[in-house]
């Protein structure tokens, strides 16, 4: 259920809360779904116990490390807390506090509903008027055509293109490699000015 002392963002129709320590099942579920994962490890489900002892205590150490202010946060539905999978804004490890990834993995079922667009503007909105982010960026694989959609549709453009890790090399597309996408604070701004 959802808890709103936690909640780090909310938009119109969905809240952003810090994860806790008994939502492993949550991140099991959703990494569980080969769509989901299809370009993150070729549709292979994450191991329950990778979840429960490296991706969830990680996420957790996140919240002390950056006070808070960035971390993986969980998405639920404002109308009736159905989870819908996470959004992220953080630093790179032992990267600068003004250079932020924007990332997300959203169930199935909330696909096509433009809950990515909506949160990811509300999530640079956040960054740019209240964090001192200077820079946020995400990374998509090629063949990633929703994702790079929903980075296109908040401003964000290709600055590079990068290539296949090797512990993705079985995701398909991976001869492609990906994009690096960006927007600057000055570039947000910029387009906010210049919205009607």
């Amino acid at each position: 259920m959802l808890r709103p002392v936690e909640t780090y963002l909310q938009t119109d129709r969905v809240t952003l809360r810090r994860f806790g320590a008994d939502d492993a099942d949550l991140l099991i579920e959703l990494d569980s779904d080969p769509a989901v994962v299809r370009y993150l490890s070729g549709g292979a489900p994450t191991a329950p116990e990778v979840v429960r002892e490296r991706i969830l205590p990680s996420i957790l150490t996140g919240y002390e490390r950056w006070s808070g202010a960035f971390g993986v946060f969980a998405a639920h539905e404002t109308d009736g807390g159905a989870f819908i999978g996470w959004f992220c804004l953080r630093p790179e490890p032992g990267g600068p506090l003004d250079e932020v990834e924007l990332g997300y993995r959203l169930r199935q079922a909330a696909w096509g509903n433009g809950y990515a667009t909506e949160v990811s503007a509300a999530l640079l909105e956040k960054a740019f008027t209240g964090l001192d982010v200077r820079t946020v960026w995400g990374a998509t694989m090629a063949l990633n055509t929703p994702s790079q959609r929903v980075m296109e549709k908040v401003g964000m453009a290709v600055v590079e293109h990068l290539g296949t890790p090797d512990d993705m090399l079985a995701v398909e597309g991976a001869e492609l490699g990906g994009h690096r996408y960006e927007i600057t604070r000055e570039q947000w701004e910029q387009r906010r000015a210049a919205r009607p």
